[in-house]
C-alpha cells in the first residue's frame, strides 16, 4: 500500500487520481501513526516551505516522516515535498527542513533570467539526466516535465536530473531510499506517469 502525507498542505486529489490511473492502490493521511503501515509515502506539497514545516510538526508527522525515511522504504518528495527534503530554505524568512539530505532551497533572481523568462518558473521544461537512477528507468534524456515553482534546490550533489532556468537547479534528486522530484509528475502526462510507475515498482 502507498500512503500520501496530508499535512495541509498539498494536491493530494491530483497525486491519489495519478497513483489509481495506474492500477494502485492509495491511502491519504494525516495519522503520524499510519505512516509505518505503508510500503511506499508520497509527501506532496505545494505552497511556503516555512507553513510545510509547520504543518508537519504539529501533529507529529515530520518525526513519522523522518522514522518512515530510516526505514529504507521508499520516499518520493514532489514539488514543495522535495524541498522539504532538504536542510534549509530562504523562503520568506530562514526555515529548516527535514535534513534528509544536503543542500538549501533558494530562490530564483530576475537578474539571471533571460529575456523571456518569468518568476514563477511555470511550463514545461526539459530536465536532463546525470545519473542513472531506477526512477527514470526507461526514460530517454533529455525529457519535458511540468513545473511551477519560484524557489530551487541549488546543491547537486543529489541529482539525478537537472534543469535550467536562469540558474542550473536540481529538478530530481535521490539519496538511497528517498528521491524528490520538483515538476509535478502527476500533471505531465506520459512521462510523468512513468515516473510515478517506477517509484510504484520500487
Amino acid at each position: 500500500m502507498l500512503g500520501i502525507v496530508n499535512y495541509g498542505i498539498g494536491n493530494l486529489a491530483s497525486v491519489q487520481n495519478a497513483i489509481e490511473k495506474l492500477g494502485e492502490k492509495s491511502l491519504i493521511t494525516q495519522d503520524p501513526q499510519n505512516l509505518k503501515n505503508f510500503d511506499k509515502l508520497i509527501l506532496p506539497g505545494v505552497g511556503a516551505f516555512g507553513d510545510a514545516m509547520k504543518h508537519l510538526a504539529h501533529n507529529g508527522m515530520q518525526e513519522a516522516v523522518l522514522e518512515f525515511a530510516k526505514s529504507g522504504k521508499p520516499l518520493l518528495g514532489i514539488c514543495l515535498g522535495m524541498q522539504l527534503l532538504f536542510q534549509k530554505s530562504y523562503e520568506f524568512g530562514e526555515h529548516l527542513g527535514l535534513g534528509l539530505m544536503e543542500g538549501e532551497v533558494i530562490g530564483f533572481e530576475a537578474k539571471d533570467m533571460e529575456a523571456n523568462q518569468k518568476i514563477p518558473h511555470m511550463g514545461w521544461n526539459l530536465v536532463a539526466k546525470c545519473k542513472e537512477s531506477p526512477l527514470l528507468k526507461g526514460l530517454e534524456s533529455p525529457f519535458y516535465l511540468y513545473f511551477v515553482h519560484s524557489y530551487y534546490v541549488k546543491n547537486l550533489k543529489n541529482a539525478i536530473g537537472t534543469s535550467q532556468y536562469g540558474a542550473k537547479f536540481a529538478s530530481i534528486v535521490q539519496q538511497d531510499n528517498v528521491f524528490g522530484i520538483q515538476p509535478h509528475p502527476e500533471k505531465s502526462h506520459d512521462i510523468g506517469l512513468r515516473i510515478l510507475q517506477n517509484f510504484i515498482n520500487l
